[in-house]
């Protein structure tokens, strides 16, 4: 299962990323737009995800992902269960949302393309 832990260690070696305690959950940003949080039980993984991808990946999996609250349904976000994902997948998709939100040119500096 992921942990905080591993989601901190991914995201905090992400360029330009700051974690803050935000109404009791942990979240992980680049300046002022958050690319991840964790449910306030830390059970859950939200990120930044493509708008329109969304749809497809909820109807194939809706045992791992969902949306935690309808209002996020206007914002490029999708939560994950933690306990059904990897280590590896939780990487991809934290740095996935990361690249979403800074600029390319960091993106490619540190991704190395």
């Amino acid at each position: 299962m992921v942990t905080v832990v591993d989601v901190r260690a991914v995201a905090m070696a992400l360029p330009r990323t700051e974690e803050h305690l935000i109404h009791d959950r942990v979240k992980f940003r680049v300046g002022r737009i958050v690319y991840a949080a964790l449910s306030r039980d830390e059970t859950a993984l939200g990120f930044g995800f493509p708008r329109d991808e969304r749809p497809a990946l909820i109807a194939a999996e809706p045992d791992r992902f969902f949306l935690e609250r309808a209002s996020d349904a206007r914002y490029q976000w999708i939560d994950v269960w933690m306990s059904e994902i990897s280590v590896a997948e939780m990487r991809e998709f934290v740095t996935d949302a990361w690249r979403m939100v800074v600029p390319k040119g960091v993106a490619a500096a540190h991704l190395g393309g």
